[in-house]
Order: C-alpha cells, then structure tokens, then sequence
C-alpha cells in the first residue's frame, strides 16, 4: 500500500468514526441542555402572557356590562322637600319620600310617604282628614300596552348577558392568535436550531478534511489543487453555519417574546433549553380528526359564535321595536293609608276606598319612527345571516385547505426522509470508493452537499408540517390550539 493510499484511508476512517453523518445524529442533545416543548410554551403564556391576561379581561368586562345593566332594576328611593317662610308665616312645608321596586314583570309596587303644612298649601296638596297631615301610599304601576312583555330595561339585560358569550368569543380569538403567532416562531426556532446543529457538524466534517489533505500536502502526497478545493469547501461551510447561526439567535430572541414571569417580568429564553418535537407532534391528522374540527367549528367557531350572538342580540331590538307599535297605556293604582296609617294603626284594604288611580295614554299617529326602526332591525338580522353563511363556508374551506396541505406536506415528507437516507448511503458508499481508491475528494465533496442540502430540507419541513397543525386548530377556533384537550 503507497503513501497516497494510506492517507485516503485515514481520512475515510475520519470520516466514518468521528463524523455521524446521518440526521437522527442532531437531534441527540447533550445532558446540559433541557428540553422545551411547545406545550410548555403554552402553558407559559396561558399563565403569564400580557396580551393572553389582557384578553381574560374580557370575561370581566362582560360581568360589569350586566351588573350595569342589572341597575336599572335596582329599588328607588327619592325624597322631595319644599319649605317657604315669609313674614313669620308658613306658607307651606311640603315633604315626600317614597320607594319603589322595579321587577321583571313589569309590576312594580311603591310605596310613598305624604306629609304636608302651611297656610298657602294648593289644593291638591292639602291631606285631608289625614292623621298629623300626612299620608301613606301603596300601590303598583303596570303598563298595559307598550312595555308589558318587553322593554328598555329587560332588553338591556338580556343583550348584556349575550354580551358574555360575545366576549368569551373574542378572548378565544385573541388568545388562539397570540398562540397561532407563537406556535410559528416556534417551530421557526426549531428548524433554525436543528439546522445550526447540522451545519456545525458539517463543518467540522470540513474542518477535519482540510486539515488531513493540508498535512498530505505537506507530506506530498496531495496536491495544491486538493488543499485548494478543501478550503473553498470549509470556507463555504463556515459560511452556512454563520448564516444559520444568526437565524438561530434571532429566533431564539423571538421565542423571547412569548415567555413572562409570575411577577410580570420578561423572561429572556435561557442558552440550555432547546426546541423538541414529540411523537405526538408528528402524528398525522386522520379524516375523522378533520370531519370533527369542521363540526366544531360550526359551533364554536369565535367568529361564527359572534355573528350568532349579534343576530340574537338584533333579535331581541326586534322585539322591542315590535312593542313600540303598541300604544302606551300605563296603569297606576295607590291605596291610600292601607292598609297601614300613618300613626300605626292597621286597617283592612279595601279596593275602590281612599286610593289614587292614574291612566296614561299615549300613541303616535303614523309611526313612522317605530315602523322605519323596526324595518332597520329587520334588514340587520338579513344580512348578519347572509355574513353568518359566507363566514362559516369560509372557515370550513380554510379548514379544508389546511388539512390537504399537511396531508400533502406529510408525503413530502415521507419522500424527502427517504432522499436523505438514500444521500446518506450515497456517502457512505463513496467513502468505502475512497478506501479502495476508486472516488476522490471532488466526489466526497458533491455528495456531502447533497446530503446536507436534503437533510436541511427535512427539517424544514417537519417545521413547517408542525406550523400547519397549529393552523389548522386555529382555523377550526379550538380554544387554545387544542392545548387544554391535549394535556386533560
């Protein structure tokens, strides 16, 4: 065996031993580093995330909107006091207080306490034959046309409560966006992790090839050429790695983002965790997982879930504005001193003695304002629905379009894993070439290219296969990309 021949099969021998020229080799992280998954990721921001506690907000908001609108039926009290003295006279002393209770049933009982003196009292004022000038009233009020099955103060309410569903929707849709955004930069990081690691061991592969062809030249036994032709290659390697190298920093500032503390601190990701893909990430989506994401979308879609609540919401000023068409005709009936007086004394009631009645009526002649309010109401209904419809056609077609590209992705996917191990055998093939003398540096170089090229493709691609699963969760509106339901 010659000199030149012995040099060849040192380097092959290099190459084989030191140098792990297959992917599975990247992906084994020393003790040091500490595995980080996208779940834990979620978990972080669900508990300590700005954007995601600023959307829980929501769900408070939405708690104070009914207990607004729960005042309007909160009991009344209002007290009237008007005195007047001139010329050391009395004209008159005129004080009234009185409770009421607004119900839900428009039947809402007062009660109202008189007590009037002076010299100059009006008529209406003067309480007589009332015990010490004063009075105690009971009695109700009931509206007979407009406002008995429906008003401003139930319609309130009830839309402030539809308020809640409204506001559940949009805190899904804030959160699963902030999500969605992280999940991206997630698997960004992952494949500019990965890929870093492979283009350092290439390079050392590289490194490893110079230096052995650097010491046969010295020794003669290679050319200028073959030194030459080694460098260029390493050059080019050290060029790669840098290149990746900046992608993995920046990536690892963007994951940055996404992570808080407790106390509401920004958290800087640490130098020892790295990105990991699981075996249930890389599960494939089956039909049946497709058929019940559009399903759920349907229903639980945030947008589709808006849009419905909207139209009940609309629903319910279409009701009221059907009760302004009606005349308003109120009833008020008050017992007066009944059955309690005023010093205490209890007395029987007795309907049609000593009372108060008032009937009020009122109606527009042509309304024109209530008919134009209700036709309004009407043509918001028609198209919030026809919004619904193209709304939910979209959702399931994004839907749709998402699942065929990661099923078109994963046998992408399948091919490209088999053009890597097929490069990876072309390699090893050309190095057993080399120990026989029968391939050279030039060959070695080509076909490591190759190799890192398809391996860098494939972890790409898992990347990017992992992006369109968070995707497709997000298309669907799954609360949180599904993470709750896959930690239960």
């Amino acid at each position: 065996m010659n000199k030149n021949i012995l040099s060849c099969l040192l380097l092959s021998l290099a190459l084989t031993t030191h140098a792990q020229i297959s992917l599975d080799s990247v992906f084994v992280l020393p003790d040091s580093i500490k595995p980080f998954s996208v779940d834990g990721m979620y978990a972080a921001m669900l508990a300590y995330h700005p954007v995601v506690k600023q959307a829980y907000l929501l769900n408070e908001t939405a708690r104070q909107e009914i207990r607004m609108a729960r005042g309007a039926f909160d009991p009344k009290v209002q007290a009237d006091l008007n005195i007047k003295e001139f010329k050391d006279k009395e004209y008159y002393n005129k004080f009234k207080t009185s409770l009421s209770i607004p119900t839900w049933f428009p039947l809402d009982p007062k009660i109202a306490f008189e007590r009037n003196t002076g010299q100059f009292l009006d008529p209406e004022d003067i309480v007589g034959g009332a015990s010490g000038n004063s009075q105690l009233t009971s009695g109700i009020s009931l509206p007979l046309g407009r406002g008995l099955f429906t008003d401003d103060r139930r319609a309130a309410l009830k839309q402030a409560k539809l308020f809640t569903k409204m506001a559940e929707a949009e805190q899904i849709k804030l959160v699963n966006k902030i999500l969605l955004e992280a999940a991206k930069d997630y698997w960004q990081w992952y494949f500019a992790f990965y890929n870093y690691r492979l283009l350092s061991r290439s390079t050392n592969i590289a490194t490893e090839i110079f230096r052995r062809v650097k010491l046969d030249a010295s020794l003669g036994e290679a050319s200028a050429i073959d030194t030459i032709q080694a460098k260029i290659t390493l050059q080019q390697r050290l060029v790669e790695r840098q290149e990746s190298y900046l992608e993995f920093l920046n990536s690892g500032i963007r994951i940055s983002n996404y992570l808080w503390d407790n106390a509401g601190y920004p958290v800087q990701l640490s130098a020892d965790v790295a990105p990991v893909l699981l075996p249930t990430d890389a599960q494939l989506l089956s039909t049946q997982t497709l058929n019940e994401l559009i399903f759920l979308a349907k229903q639980n879609h945030p947008e589709l879930v808006k849009l419905r609540t909207k139209i009940d919401q609309l629903e319910i000023d279409r009701k009221l504005a059907v009760e302004y068409l009606k005349p308003r005709l109120d009833l008020n009936y008050n017992f007066i001193n009944q059955p309690l007086m005023p010093n205490g004394t209890f007395n029987s009631p007795s309907i049609g003695k000593d009372y108060k009645f008032g009937l009020d009526f009122s109606m527009p002649i042509l309304l024109r304002k209530e008919r134009a309010k209700l036709a309004l109401t009407k043509v918001k209904i028609q198209s919030t629905q026809w919004e619904q419809s193209q709304a939910e056609r979209e959702i399931v077609n994004q839907i749709n379009v998402v699942y065929n590209q990661i099923v078109n992705t994963n046998q992408i996917l399948a091919q490209q894993t088999e053009v890597a191990e097929n490069y990876t055998r072309l390699l090893r093939a050309e190095l057993i070439n080399l120990e026989n003398g029968e391939s050279d540096l030039f060959k070695i170089n080509v076909q490591q290219e190759k190799l890192i090229l398809s391996q860098s493709k494939l972890l790409k691609l898992k990347a990017e296969y992992e992006k369109m699963k968070a995707t497709m969760y997000w298309a669907a509106g799954v609360r949180n990309l599904n993470y709750s339901e896959k930690t239960d």
